[in-house]
């Protein structure tokens, strides 16, 4: 059957920002027997391509770097940065304000919202919205970054090109109401294009520079280095963790479990059983190398973070033999779309006295 035909939308303009930042997005859920993809030409935001291959460049160099006249320091500074800033996505973006799936005091939001910002990959309210519709219409031409459109796309060219329509008018149902009622996300979103280039560029390259001598070239290509690894980490759940491992929780999805993924992505690797329990704050079972987790559960240990939502072994044991339909999609805790049983099944550790 051919595609349904659609009328061409009108481009939106660019931003001022670095890359083209994500529309406003929406929520009916798309049923799969009405579901036609659309083989239109992606529209190439050729900014994005050249802000996107110019780090990539200085990346290589800095790469070069570390080997040919960066201080050993320095690099074990990046090293550090990146998992500081991996900590802000998957620890603060993703599990906690993406899927609402553990509570967090004041003094580990600020941490996390510093993170995020070093790892610049758009506010915190926008890296949530993007992600709740990912897993709201996963793999149809409303999910951003659709690995039903190949690797690459799925891995970063969805940043180089424009949204697809499906993209905004489905994503504009997504409640966001619980994030824009917090004054630090308010306070990062409103101020991003001032405090992204401070925490994520200007200050990681002046403190090597201060501290321990570190020439500029060195400490700003390093940076890039460190800031660019980051971002692929990243993409790779976006990628590789929808294409590549295996599926015990629900064979019906695409989304995968993947060790590389999880090492290169802290912890954010086992993907099959994230897109099956999505509540759940170890976004895996335990045992898996998840060192995000460790990090939540030392926070945890420290009065924190707390209400740690997580599902019952003979639930997980239920689902890995039923393995499910794959038709119940929601992007967290609190979802319209989430079942009675979710909510009487969950764990929830560390639970707060105030609820």
């Amino acid at each position: 059957m051919p595609p349904r035909p659609r009328e061409k939308q009108p481009l939106p303009s660019l931003p001022t920002g670095p890359l083209e930042e994500c529309d406003d997005i929406t929520t009916d859920k798309i049923p799969e027997e009405f579901y036609q993809p659309d083989d239109r030409p992606l529209e190439i935001v050729w900014r994005n391509v050249v802000v996107m291959g110019t780090i990539h460049c200085i990346a290589l160099y800095g790469l070069y770097s570390v080997f040919a006249s960066a201080n050993l320091i320095t690099t074990l500074y990046a090293f550090v940065l990146y998992h500081l800033g991996a900590f802000g996505i998957t620890g603060g973006a993703h599990r906690l304000w993406s899927h609402r799936a553990y509570k967090a005091k004041w003094p580990l939001k600020l941490i996390l919202v510093l993170c995020q910002t070093l790892a610049h990959q758009n506010s915190v309210i926008e890296w949530a919205r993007d992600h709740r519709v990912h897993h709201k219409f996963q793999e149809t031409d409303a999910d951003p970054h659709n690995a039903k459109r190949g690797f690459f796309f799925s891995h970063m060219g969805w940043l180089l090109c424009r949204k697809h329509q499906e993209v905004k008018e489905k994503g504009k149902g997504i409640d966001m109401s619980d994030l824009y009622a917090e004054p630090l996300l308010r306070l990062q979103h409103k101020y991003f294009h001032l405090l992204m280039p401070i925490g994520c560029f200007v200050m990681p390259t002046v403190v090597p520079m201060l501290f321990w001598g570190e020439t500029l070239v060195n400490a700003y290509c390093l940076n890039i280095l460190r800031y660019v690894a980051c971002l692929h980490g990243t993409w790779l759940v976006n990628s590789a963790a929808h294409m590549f491992g295996i599926k015990p929780y629900d064979k019906f999805i695409s989304s995968t479990e993947n060790l590389l993924v999880a090492i290169f992505a802290v912890g954010e690797g086992w993907h099959n059983y994230h897109h099956t329990f999505p509540w759940d704050y170890k976004a895996a079972e335990f045992g898996k190398l998840n060192w995000t987790l460790a990090v939540i559960n030392l926070f945890s240990k420290l009065g924190w973070a707390y209400d740690l939502k997580t599902v019952k072994p003979e639930m997980v044991k239920t689902r890995v033999h039923r393995t499910g339909d794959g038709t119940h999609e929601i992007w967290g805790w609190g979802d319209k779309d989430q079942s009675p049983e979710d909510y009487k099944s969950a764990i929830i550790y560390n639970k707060s006295s105030e609820d």
